[in-house]
């Protein structure tokens, strides 16, 4: 997986979610594509592809509030299907295993 500058309109969520703090994903992946303040839906959000090529989304979805660095959220995965979802979330996994 890697970051991606390729369209993410159309992605939505299939049910994937992964448990990380703001700090790993920082670390790991790099600065957010899209930043907002805690009254918006989403407060952050990734923009990246798997291996095959396909566009997904990392994002923080309702939690509309402030939070620092270091709390653990449930981040939502977009994709334009469950496949592409499910591969970036066994990317993820490895990523941060």
């Amino acid at each position: 997986m890697k970051r991606s500058d390729k369209d993410a309109n159309g992605t939505s969520f299939h049910g994937h979610e992964i448990m990380l703090t703001r700090y790993m994903l920082i670390n790991k992946i790099g600065e957010p594509d899209y930043y907002s303040d805690h009254n918006d839906k989403v407060q952050y959000e990734w923009i990246c592809e798997t291996e095959d090529g396909d566009v997904f989304t990392i994002y923080d979805w309702k939690e509309y509030k402030p939070y620092n660095e270091w709390t653990p959220i449930n981040w939502h995965i977009g994709g334009h299907n469950k496949q592409v979802t499910e591969q970036a979330l066994a990317e993820l996994k490895q990523l941060f295993s």
